[in-house]
């Protein structure tokens, strides 16, 4: 705490934004206490010195605080109920957060995936040029999230809250528009990236989650209703496949 005490202090920012997070959820399952360090306590921190000095916090969070029970978007009032490490982890530092910052926003997004770092894009598309199969599951159901355009709207939310006295503090939801697969997700990364690559895959397989196990357990579903965020911010996210095509073009082109 007191090295983002200090940080914080030496700054003295307009606003905080909290993208860091420990976010590889298998791995999660064995380093419980890493997980919750980064994703928990390191939140809780930041939002007691942000209080100290009231400087307004928007903190990024994730769908896996569901448990993919539901089969219709979930909304911001809808009940958590995490069940890996990951996403319990991150529930408890949403709600550290809430507790001890008034002036915050959450922010939950999903299947998220950017030009930069590893992805599931960046690994589609690397299998894409060495494997005639690829095996992807097709049983669990969600919105990628371009992370160019999340980092948009979270700009916007910081212009808005800088030149406005803003009283939409709380928790919001943000992804692409529409739902799929991660075996449709493949298919659609792989279909674009043809135009751009020498792409040596004929199939995208579907599988189950069972046909593919991991540590930790995914929820089946977990779409976001990002309708809240647009109604308060003017902040709507654009169909999935467009972005797609966006961050694809954008790679290819620097390769």
């Amino acid at each position: 705490k007191s090295d983002v005490e200090k940080v914080i202090n030496n700054t003295r920012p307009d606003i905080v934004i909290n993208a860091a997070g420990y976010t590889n959820v298998d791995r999660a399952e064995e380093e419980k206490e890493i997980c919750f360090a980064v994703n928990c306590i390191g939140p809780g921190n930041i939002a007691a010195v942000c209080s100290s000095l009231e400087i307004p916090l928007i903190h990024i969070s994730t769908d896996y605080v569901f448990d993919g029970s539901g089969n219709t978007p979930y909304t911001e009032k809808d009940i958590i109920s995490p069940i890996n490490a990951y996403g319990k982890c991150k529930a408890e530092g949403d709600d550290a957060v809430r507790n001890i910052l008034q002036k915050h926003i959450i922010i939950r997004t999903s299947w998220l995936y950017g030009i930069h770092g590893h992805n599931f894009l960046k690994t589609i598309l690397q299998l894409g040029e060495e494997k005639e199969v690829i095996e992807v599951v097709s049983d669990q159901f969600g919105s990628p999230t371009f992370a160019t355009e999340l980092a948009n709207a979270v700009l916007t939310i910081s212009s808005q809250i800088q030149n406005s006295s803003c009283g939409n503090w709380g928790t919001y939801n943000f992804c692409g528009t529409g739902i799929t697969t991660w075996h449709g997700f493949a298919e659609k990364i792989i279909e674009e990236a043809r135009k751009y690559m020498d792409i040596k895959t004929i199939l995208v397989k579907p599988i189950t989650s069972k046909e593919y196990p991991t540590k930790a357990r995914r929820p089946y579903y977990s779409a976001l209703d990002c309708s809240l965020m647009n109604r308060h911010f003017g902040i709507a996210s654009k169909p999935w496949q467009e972005s797609l095509k966006t961050a694809i073009k954008i790679i290819c082109s620097n390769t």
